[in-house]
C-alpha cells in the first residue's frame, strides 16, 4: 500500500512539472485549434485582449458579431461564470463554456444591441499569468446617455511564450445594495 501512494504521489508530482512533460514528450492537450488564427494585434498584450474582448461582444442591434474572432481569445476550456442575486435574495452563478456563451447570449446582443466597455481596471501579473478586475458598464446603444448595468468581470489569463489567452471570465452586475467600490472607478 506504501508503495502505491509513493508512486502515485511521484507521478502527480512529476506530472505537473515541465521538464517531466518535455523529457516525456508529453503534449499539452489545452492547444487551441482556432476556427480562425488570432490577430496577432488582438493577443499580443493584456491591454489589447481586453480591448478585444469588449469589441467583439459590442455592437447595434441587427449586426452579426464575430464570434470566430471570440473564440480566437480563449482557451478551448475556458469558463464564462455570471453570477449574482435571485430574486429569492440567494445568490447564484452559471458556468458556460464560450461555445455556451455563444448561443445563449450571442441572438440576444446581435438583435438588441449592446455595447460593453470598460472604465477602469486592476491589474496584477506574475510570471506568465495575469488576474484584471475590469469594471465594465454596458448600453444598448453607443448614444445611449447612461449604462443599463454597470459591473466588474474578473480575467483571468496566461500567455504560453508568444500571446496572451483568456482562461476565465467570472462577473458580477452591480445592485443597489453592492455599488461599485471607488477604488474599482479610478
Amino acid at each position: 500500500m506504501k508503495k502505491i501512494f509513493l508512486f502515485t504521489f511521484l507521478v502527480i508530482t512529476l506530472a505537473g512539472n515541465a521538464s517531466f512533460h518535455s523529457k516525456f514528450n508529453i503534449q499539452n492537450s489545452t492547444q487551441s485549434i482556432d476556427s480562425i488564427p488570432a490577430d496577432s494585434k488582438d493577443v499580443s498584450s493584456i491591454d489589447a485582449i481586453l480591448k478585444a474582448l469588449y469589441d467583439v461582444i459590442s455592437g447595434p442591434g441587427n449586426e452579426k458579431r464575430n464570434w470566430d474572432r471570440m473564440r480566437t481569445l480563449f482557451i478551448p476550456e475556458a469558463k464564462m461564470i455570471p453570477t449574482g442575486k435571485r430574486t429569492d435574495g440567494s445568490f447564484s452563478k452559471r458556468v458556460l463554456t464560450v461555445e455556451d456563451y455563444i448561443t445563449s447570449s450571442g441572438p440576444y446582443l446581435e438583435k438588441n444591441g449592446f455595447f460593453e466597455k470598460e472604465i477602469s481596471n486592476k491589474t496584477e501579473v506574475y510570471g506568465n499569468i495575469a488576474h484584471v478586475f475590469s469594471t465594465y458598464e454596458s448600453r444598448h446603444t453607443a448614444a445611449d446617455e447612461k449604462p443599463f448595468v454597470r459591473g466588474i468581470n474578473s480575467i483571468q489569463l496566461w500567455n504560453d511564450g508568444s500571446r496572451w489567452w483568456i482562461i476565465n471570465i467570472f462577473w458580477q452586475g452591480e445592485t443597489p445594495e453592492n455599488p461599485l467600490p471607488a477604488k474599482y472607478l479610478n
